[in-house]
């Protein structure tokens, strides 16, 4: 029998009823409360205008005359062999497993089955790179749908495997994330995916790739480091990475074409070319947590997301205002689960949050300062984690990207200030005894004094980085962390940051060394691989930073 979808869920005025009669649509929208026998009417009359209408077209097209039109066909809905009432309200006759009768026509009624609300795949396919699908789902769960990858052959070739396809589809693959071979250059893909919820099946879909898979770059920078994280790591062990993965609206300025990556072959500053790199090298790490900076606003919606939930994690995102990307932390689901978020922009808690009061007084002295201050969309992300092995455990994750300018120094420490000041109220209000993690781009080096305030609890008046770029800006004071010193888990590298005119260590994950240790921290990628094609971004490297990746423990 054919299917009748209907679409009813507790507290919406409307349900949907979708089928399809004589080749025709028919998507209902009725109210929930609405008499039973005004719909099979409605259905009534409407399959009769259809009919007359194609018949009075058929006959036209034969030179014959219109014709009577049709009898209302006879409309019942049937629940365990027995007629439904016509005074039944909608939301109590359109019952799973129903039939209607149209006519001679019948359909059994699905109410409410798994349904894909979206499905597509991605403009751009590498042989080897994973290819994600962004899907969403009603009424299902993804880990319990089912999903088969397909290949495109050639012309002159048959498929040997698929035969519930037509002869031009190779089967390659059965899971939720497909990574193409070799064999797949040149060639488009198709992925049938059917919606399931238990073992509840919807109706599936098949969506065929825009473009044919392309060969990829080959070695890429971190595939010697996915040698140190091919498995994730044992609890109670939490792998952490940190990574600026350059914001496509950064990447395709002339400027950046120009004067900052010149040395870029074009294609490979493309968002959906790196996007490519972005997901293998996140998915390769298999991070419990992954705290990532200058992240596109729809890339975190159609690409990241929808590609790490396929791996295991949930992300949260913060927009920096006034602008199109942010901050976003994913953390996986199978070993925390979110609390809560606590996210901020410095300078508006800096000027409307009582906290930070004594530090707004204090700069308040130099205007120039304030207002540079003031001027930036900086933001905080704070997530607020619980270990699902442990109830009392919670983590304080917080995520930053401060101020770029090299000479901003007294800028950043002022954010840092806000930043440190906000995460003990955090820690006091919401989770007392909690461990920080403080990941970011910080854009300070070591000899910095963000550094010095962050490792060593305060940072003296005299430290040069309060002089900013002249006089005007100059604001010494003595800043103390709320905090015992923190610990750079991933030491100080050489450099985070790779470009043509600049290299230096400007990312950190910073820890409390009296709450968690550090296990492990997976090694850079070599000088060599860094320079291959001088310098980052590059064809083999999607950012112009490099990730940071450490396993943590928890102290006993």
């Amino acid at each position: 029998m054919e299917p009748v979808i209907v679409r009813s869920l507790p507290g919406e005025p409307k349900l949907t009823i979708s089928f399809c009669l004589n080749g025709s649509h028919r998507n209902m929208l009725r109210d929930q409360d609405e008499a039973l026998g005004k719909v099979l009417t409605r259905i009534s009359s409407s399959t009769a205008k259809s009919l007359h209408k194609q018949t009075k077209k058929s006959r036209k097209s034969r030179g014959e005359p219109p014709g009577e039109a049709a009898a209302p066909a006879a409309v019942r809905l049937l629940c365990g062999g027995e007629e439904v009432p016509e005074t039944a309200p909608n939301s109590e006759a359109w019952r799973d497993g129903a039939v209607l009768q149209v006519g001679d026509v019948t359909f059994t009624v699905h109410r409410n089955p798994p349904t894909l609300t979206t499905a597509e795949l991605p403009l751009s396919l590498l042989s080897g790179f994973p290819v994600c699908p962004k899907l969403e789902v009603e009424f299902a769960n993804l880990q319990d749908s089912e999903f088969t990858w397909f290949r495109e052959n050639p012309p002159s070739t048959s498929s040997a495997d698929g035969p519930d396809l037509d002869s031009s589809w190779t089967r390659v693959g059965s899971a939720r994330v497909h990574v193409p071979s070799n064999q797949d250059i040149g060639c488009r893909l198709k992925l049938r995916c059917t919606p399931k919820e238990g073992g509840r099946s919807g109706p599936a879909k098949e969506l065929v790739s825009v473009s044919a898979v392309e060969a990829g770059p080959g070695v890429c920078t971190f595939d010697g480091r996915h040698a140190y994280t091919a498995k994730e790591a044992a609890w109670p062990a939490v792998r952490v990475v940190s990574y600026n993965i350059l914001a496509d609206i950064y990447a395709q300025t002339e400027l950046s074409k120009t004067v900052l990556y010149p040395y870029c072959a074009p294609y490979a500053l493309q968002l959906d070319y790196r996007q490519n790199l972005v997901k293998k090298e996140l998915a390769g790490y298999n991070a419990d947590i992954l705290c990532l900076q200058e992240v596109d606003k729809g890339v975190f919606a159609d690409s990241l997301s929808p590609a790490l939930d396929a791996f295991g994690l949930d992300g949260v995102f913060r927009i920096k205002e006034k602008q199109h990307e942010g901050l976003a932390t994913f953390y996986r689901r199978s070993k925390f689960q979110l609390l809560s978020s606590h996210d901020i922009m410095l300078s508006q808690a800096l000027t409307s949050d009582p906290l930070h009061s004594e530090l707004l007084q204090r700069i308040s002295g130099n205007v120039a300062l304030k207002e540079k201050v003031l001027q930036r969309s900086t933001s905080l992300q704070v997530t607020v984690l619980e270990d699902r092995f442990r109830a009392d455990r919670k983590l304080i994750v917080a995520n930053t990207h401060l101020y770029w300018h090299p000479k901003g120094g007294n800028v950043r420490l002022v954010q840092v200030g806000v930043a440190l000041r906000h995460l003990s109220h955090v820690m006091d209000t919401v989770a007392p005894g909690a461990p920080l993690l403080f990941c970011g781009d910080f854009n300070s080096m070591p000899d910095s004094g963000l550094f010095q305030l962050l490792s060593e609890g305060s940072v003296p008046e005299q430290h040069p980085d309060w002089s900013g770029l002249g006089p005007e800006e100059s604001c010494s004071m003595e800043l103390t962390s709320p905090f015992p010193p923190l610990l750079s888990a991933c030491g100080q590298p050489a450099y985070t940051n790779y470009v043509g005119g600049f290299h230096g260590c400007l990312d950190y994950v910073f820890i409390q060394p009296q709450s968690m240790k550090v296990e492990q921290v997976i090694p850079l990628p070599s000088h060599q691989e860094v320079t291959a094609y001088e310098a980052l971004p590059s064809l083999a490297h999607p950012s112009d930073h490099i990730a940071l990746v450490c396993d943590l423990l928890w102290a006993p």
